[in-house]
């Protein structure tokens, strides 16, 4: 099963708002998930990205690949190393 942390959109129309999850990579994008890790708000000045360090990296260890979004928004936020 390979597991993918990605985000999970939950806003209103024109209002984007995200989760970040860790869900298996054939789910649909707002479908079913394993575990919620954090949020985002790109609308908020300056854009909020609240996410729990040591779960991504749980995940990391255990093998889930973030995507690009996730990936360079970790990147952005120093949980990840180049």
């Amino acid at each position: 099963m390979a597991v993918k942390i990605r985000l999970k959109r939950i806003g209103a129309k024109k209002q984007p708002y995200y989760r970040v999850v860790v869900a298996d990579a054939r789910s649909p994008r707002d479908g079913r998930f394993i575990e919620e890790i954090g949020h985002y708000n790109p609308l908020a000045d300056p854009s909020v990205f609240t996410v729990d360090a040591d779960k991504v990296k749980d995940w990391m260890k255990k093998g889930a690949q973030p995507t690009d979004t996730v990936r360079s928004l970790l990147k952005k936020n120093g949980i990840l190393e180049s």
